[in-house]
């Protein structure tokens, strides 16, 4: 029983054996291509104008219909322009392969190299950093050798590098310093370039990666012979069949949704928007990717995130304007927010300024005050003070004073003399009753009065010439 479980062990890693050798090849596959790798693949195609080589990078990332639509124009030879892209919007191709049928001398030429397709639309999907700077490389060699400049087929305009957008992928390189920029001279022609890369660049820059050169096979009305330099092709019109271009500085492809929308009537964008960017869809690859099942996965994860962004801007007008409202309501919140914060500090600063200011007179104004109040109290006081002095010390030398003195001194002591005369007349041999009133005993006030007089003069016991108890009336005599 032992040698049978040690043989199934053995037939069981025997079966891994393939797995890993799969597994390893998968993921050697899914290094990134080097620069002398991109730019052998890319200098077939790096002087195309923008919008065609921009379509045919997303046209190479669906390898099987890039066939298909390779076999329909051999078939259709004369078909050309937007003529041509109506006559197969019926099949289920991707936009950017049916697009490419306008140019048939283009797609018979590199469907005649599939691996060249795949790998080109494998590194476009991986790496488009890269493939966009490698395109830049090559422009910059041709045309410092003398061999891309303006002319009656194309415009070439050189404009500064935009900055770059932060992207996930890896680029190797820096981007170039400047944007090369390659245009129909008539928007409504376009003149596809034949050359040979080996020629056309100068001096290849990597003997060990020669660059691909695919020339137009023999037997078609567009083949001929290039020796040197650029050949250009007969002058395609074109109205709506080229609706993509590069966006150098985020390294993706633009979509111009009105000339897609007037020429693909059955794939149509709906979006409210007047451009969009391309996305990759999966349902149109048969084509294993490299970096197999992890990387179809991953695109189609992102397929289906644009989706929804594209699902959300449908109305995008009414989105747009509620975005532009929040946006707004935001900032506003925002502004007054901060204008808020800063009026309060304004007025907190200002209110200890203000206050500091306003307490520092106040309290030299109340300082002040109460100063003069307490001076005035203390004058007051004073005076009141001097004035009782004064008013208790005056007259005191004058004659008035003086007179006042002597009758109070005299009252006083006519007071005495009245209460010791009142004595006097009670003891006896003295006066009557009515004697004892006199100011003074014995003889009343009165002149010539004698005896214990009376209070009337020349009565001689209160009578005139009377003796005794003299009366009140003058020369009446009564009872002494």
């Amino acid at each position: 029983m032992r040698w049978i479980s040690a043989l199934s062990r053995l037939i069981g890693a025997l079966m891994l054996i393939p797995a890993l050798y799969a597994a390893t090849a998968q993921a050697q596959d899914a290094k990134p291509f080097s620069n002398e790798q991109l730019d052998q693949m890319t200098a077939q195609v790096a002087l195309y104008p923008d919008s065609l080589l921009s379509q045919l990078f997303m046209a190479t990332t669906y390898p099987d219909e890039f066939a298909e639509a390779a076999k329909w124009s051999k078939a259709h030879p004369d078909a050309k322009g937007d003529d041509a892209v109506k006559l197969v919007e019926n099949e289920p191709w991707d936009a950017s392969v049916a697009s490419l049928v306008a140019f048939p001398e283009v797609l018979i030429t590199l469907g005649e190299k599939p691996d060249w397709v795949r790998n080109m639309g494998d590194a476009f999907l991986a790496q488009p950093e890269d493939v966009m700077n490698s395109v830049q490389r090559l422009r910059a060699q041709a045309q410092k050798a003398g061999n891309l400049k303006s002319n009656e087929q194309v415009k070439v305009s050189v404009e500064a590098a935009p900055a770059p957008a932060q992207t996930t992928t890896v680029v190797q390189q820096a981007a170039p310093p400047q944007v090369i920029v390659i245009q129909p001279a008539q928007p409504s022609v376009v003149y596809v370039p034949a050359y040979n890369p080996m020629v056309v660049y100068g001096p290849w820059m990597y003997p060990s990666y020669p660059p691909y050169y695919y020339p137009p096979p023999p037997g078609y009305w567009f083949s001929r012979t290039i020796a040197t330099g650029i050949a250009w092709g007969v002058g395609i019109g074109i109205s709506n069949a080229l609706w993509g271009g590069f966006d150098w500085g985020r390294h993706d492809v633009d979509i111009n949704v009105n000339r897609y929308n007037n020429i693909n009537v059955n794939k149509r964008i709906d979006v409210n928007s007047s451009r969009t960017t391309w996305n990759h869809n999966p349902e149109h690859r048969k084509t294993a990717y490299r970096g197999g099942d992890a990387t179809r996965k991953n695109l189609d994860n992102k397929y289906q995130a644009g989706n929804r962004e594209q699902f959300r801007g449908k109305d995008a007008s009414r989105d747009a304007s509620r975005d532009a409202s929040r946006e707004r309501a935001a900032q506003a919140m925002q502004d007054r927010g901060a204008a808020d914060k800063s009026g309060a500090r304004d007025r907190a600063q200002g209110a200890d300024r203000s206050g500091a200011r306003d307490k520092a007179p106040s309290a030299d104004r109340s300082a002040a005050r109460d100063k003069a109040q307490s001076a005035d109290r203390d004058a007051a006081r004073q005076r009141a003070e001097a004035a009782s002095r004064d008013n208790a010390l005056k007259g005191a030398g004058s004659p008035q004073a003086k007179a006042q003195a002597d009758r109070g001194s005299a009252s006083k002591a006519a007071a005495q003399r009245s209460e010791g005369g009142g004595r006097a007349a009670k003891a006896p041999g003295g006066g009557g009753d009515r004697g004892a009133k006199a100011p003074s005993g014995g003889g009343g006030n009165r002149p010539a009065a004698g005896g214990g007089g009376g209070g009337r003069p020349s009565g001689g016991g209160g009578r005139p010439s009377g003796g005794g108890d003299g009366g009140g009336r003058p020369g009446a005599g009564r009872k002494g």
